[in-house]
């Protein structure tokens, strides 16, 4: 891929300030009881399981509280007034709260005892003065990219790319002129969405403290007005584990995040302790990227919804009964943090912070002046980070990330590098996960893999989409595969399907801004309200009841039969190499090195009552292996039709569907007249570069079903999967003309392709099942087959050779 310019890349961190040398002080602290109760929210003026610790912050800065403790611990920092500067809830005694404070803020330090036998805590205050400093106004814009090679090429300058675009533009946060002048430069048209994103916070600010003082509780399951902070999410989540213990089960992840906070989630099922039960397992994960809060607040609300209407609701009764559900609402706590905490300077640049998209790694690649400082202030400013939603295995290394630490989708030094997507490769490694859902915003859309149009669909691809037609029945988002926004590159859903074959779904929740005004971006949003595009239609709440109810269909996954003794434990088990993508490289030729191998060990475990079992689980053939979706066609391809130019040039028109265009009629064959068109593709011609054609095909429907608005270049092609036959259009927009002379277009065709004949390798892979007895002796294994929607029955799963 080719490098943004290391002198853009400079001159935006040269703004930037290193932090000045931290104080620290560190203090043990005792408390003789435990009190369950809040230990962030408020300072409590006195009572039992707290100690308060003083400070006072001498410049403005930051300031980190670790809390460390055998026993379960909480901590929060409080400023001038008790207003809330940060806190940490976690589910043990590992704890950091950090957040910015003014000079000369006298700080309250509330360390509490929330339960266990600990009485004794290790708490350490460290302060770090910070300097401001401005980059410019931030704005965000549509970028006109409607050919394939456009993207690549809009990826290509190392730009913020938010998750928004269609068919014709994909979205742009500009941190300054200098990001403006980039896409000028390079030749692209865009239009302003948002002009001054400051101003537009510092408004959704506003509104949601409106909304929350005129609010008691909102329709959400929790009742919650406003956005969480990390705190928020632990402590909830632990309260909900406490209040269900039968339904809900705390679990936190195998590896700590770079700066040392836990990541945790629950998980809901009936008999919840009982993790090796062999139900199918659904997994909602939120929170990849630091700036995208609705991720978190859509994943914790279905928890409470599933925990509150257990027992009441016979749907969700029958839901709990069957299925697991495992909730991680923050695959990312230093980002969120940095993001959430992050004192609104006003100019949300580089070094305002709330902004940030990635995690808090510095790179092997990172030059030692951008190393210094944290990850809340450092000359590299958000741009510090490897971004976790292109750090998997699955196609890492392509062209849908960057090679370049300083961009916001930099992939990172190796596939699964860091500790977020390693606990997340973990977690559906060694559980049967049939059924996923990655949590983000914004764009309406619901995607599934692959993340590369070459990459070539599934074999399940009808399958999988109509799945996503389902779930978009609710949420009224748009149902596209991963490469229909851009192509992307180590991905969660990327990496998982392809390699455990659950089936995966990316969320991008709303229609713009990372986190919106929170009744729009949450409450509408998950429980389907005006202006929300699922009103009236269940949103986001039903969507993830239907993946549930996906989970229990057994013709989705695999399950395996058979029976064993009380007190034995099954295993499955699989271990395999994959090839990423061909690596880019960050060099002066931009050369492509060859694919890297990783390989993934799959481990599940049952523990049989004794006598007959079930076990729910994933094909035993990998998606990867098992094939491409396509078909084989009936007939030969339609003949090239030529188009025929009206006479004269239409006037410029700039607000396509009004304003004067050209129509062209065009017809699509079909079998019954002995062809079969797998795709067609429109294309146009004219003789400047500085002439802007646009093409747009209108479809039997009497809607645009393919279009082509490029910029700086002399021709348009737009292509159609799979037309149905019947009467088309070809409709051309003289968008702007080189000093006002005519430049016809000319060498209008349609040409047709063949469909994509199914392509099906042969392959079937197994599973191995082994049967451990109550000593951990190996008693039996065998090899299983099984498919999707097919049941394997495997006898007495502990007899047989061993």
């Amino acid at each position: 891929m080719p490098r943004c310019s290391r002198a853009l890349v400079g001159a935006l961190l040269g703004l930037l300030a290193l932090a000045a040398p931290a104080s620290a002080a560190s203090h043990t602290v005792t408390a003789r009881t435990a009190v369950a109760r809040p230990c962030h929210r408020e300072l409590v003026p006195s009572g039992a399981g707290r100690v308060v610790l003083r400070a006072k912050a001498r410049a403005r800065g930051l300031v980190s509280v670790r809390l460390r403790s055998a026993g379960d611990w909480d901590v929060g920092v409080f400023g001038r007034r008790g207003r809330v500067v940060a806190g940490s809830a976690s589910f043990g005694g590992n704890e950091l709260a950090s957040g910015f404070v003014r000079r000369g803020e006298r700080l309250a330090i509330q360390a509490c005892r929330f339960r266990g036998s600990a009485r004794r805590a290790r708490v350490s205050i460290r302060f770090t003065r910070i300097e401001k400093r401005r980059l410019g106004r931030i704005s965000i814009v549509d970028v006109f990219t409607p050919k394939r090679a456009d993207r690549e090429r809009l990826q290509a300058l190392g730009l913020d790319l938010s998750e928004d675009g269609d068919a014709n533009s994909v979205e742009v946060v500009l941190h300054g002129s200098a990001d403006a002048r980039t896409l000028q430069r390079a030749g692209f048209r865009y239009t302003v969405r948002i002009g001054d994103l400051a101003r537009h916070t510092r408004r959704n600010q506003r509104r949601d403290a409106l909304h929350a003082r005129a609010t008691a509780a909102s329709g959400l399951p929790s009742g919650r007005d406003s956005y969480r902070r990390l705190p928020d999410y632990d402590l909830e989540l632990k309260r909900l584990a406490m209040q269900y213990p039968s339904l809900a089960r705390p679990i936190t992840l195998n590896h700590r995040s770079l700066l040392g906070r836990d990541v945790n989630g629950i998980e809901i099922s009936a008999n919840a302790q009982n993790t090796a039960d062999g139900k199918p397992i659904f997994l909602i994960v939120g929170l990849h990227h630091a700036r995208e809060w609705p991720s978190s607040e859509h994943a914790i609300e279905f928890a409470y919804d599933l925990l509150r209407h257990y027992g009441k609701d016979a749907r969700v009764t029958r839901l709990v009964q069957q299925t697991r559900t495992i909730i991680v609402p923050i695959v990312n706590p230093d980002g969120f943090n940095v993001s959430r905490e992050a004192s609104t300077i006003g100019d949300f640049s580089l070094f305002d912070y709330e902004m940030k998209r990635k995690n808090c790694r510095i790179s092997e690649s990172t030059p030692g002046t951008y190393t210094r400082g944290t990850c809340d202030d450092n000359k590299a400013g958000r741009l510090r980070g490897t971004d976790p939603n292109r750090n998997y295995g699955g196609l890492w290394g392509g062209s849908g990330a960057s090679v370049r630490w300083a961009d916001d989708t930099f992939r990172g030094d190796a596939p699964f590098s860091e500790p977020e997507v390693q606990n997340v490769r973990e977690l559906i490694s060694s559980r049967q996960v049939t059924n996923l859902i990655t949590n983000h915003t914004y764009s309406n859309l619901i995607l599934r893999p692959p993340g590369v149009a070459d990459f070539g669909f599934p074999l399940e691809e009808p399958l999988y989409k109509a799945l996503g037609a389902s779930l978009a029945a609710h949420n009224g988002y748009s149902n596209d595969p991963g490469f229909g926004l851009y192509d992307t590159t180590g991905s969660t859903e990327d990496w998982s399907f392809w390699s455990t074959g659950g089936l995966a779904f990316t969320f991008e929740i709303g229609p713009s801004e990372f986190h919106p005004p929170y009744a729009r971006g949450v409450e509408a949003e998950y429980l389907g309200l005006k202006p929300a595009a699922g009103a009236g239609r269940g949103g986001n709440r039903e969507a993830y009841y239907t993946m549930l109810e996906a989970t229990a269909d057994a013709s989705l996954h695999s399950v395996i039969e058979g029976s064993a003794p009380a007190g034995s434990t099954l295993r499955l088990s699989k271990t395999f190499q994959t090839s990423t993508s061909p690596v880019w490289r960050d060099d002066l030729g931009n050369s492509i090195a060859d694919p890297l191998q990783f390989t993934d060990t799959l481990t599940s475990e049952l523990k049989p009552a004794g006598g007959a079992f079930t076990w729910n689980v994933n094909p035993s053939t990998r998606p990867l292996v098992a094939g491409r979706h396509g078909r084989d066609p009936t007939g030969p391809p339609q003949e090239r039709i030529a188009l025929e130019n009206p006479p004269g040039v239409p006037a410029e028109n700039s607000v396509y569907p009004d304003g004067t265009v050209e129509e062209i009629p065009f017809t699509v064959k079909g079998p019954a007249d002995g062809v079969d068109n797998g795709r067609f593709t429109v294309h146009v011609e004219w003789s400047s570069p500085d002439t802007d054609w646009d093409l747009y095909v209108i479809g039997p429907s009497g809607q645009i079903v393919a279009q082509s608005a490029s910029a700086g270049d002399a021709t348009e092609d737009a292509s159609l999967f799979d037309p149905p036959p019947g009467d088309y259009k070809a409709v051309m927009v003289n968008y702007q003309q080189v000093m006002n002379r005519p430049d016809d277009w000319f060498d209008g065709s349609v040409t047709f392709r063949s469909p994509t004949p199914r392509i099906e390798t042969g392959t079937k892979e197994s599973w191995t099942l082994t049967c451990l007895d109550s000593g951990g002796r190996v008693q039996a294994t065998h090899q299983v087959v099984v498919d999707r929607g097919a049941s394997a029955q495997v006898g007495n799963a502990c007899t047989g050779p061993k």
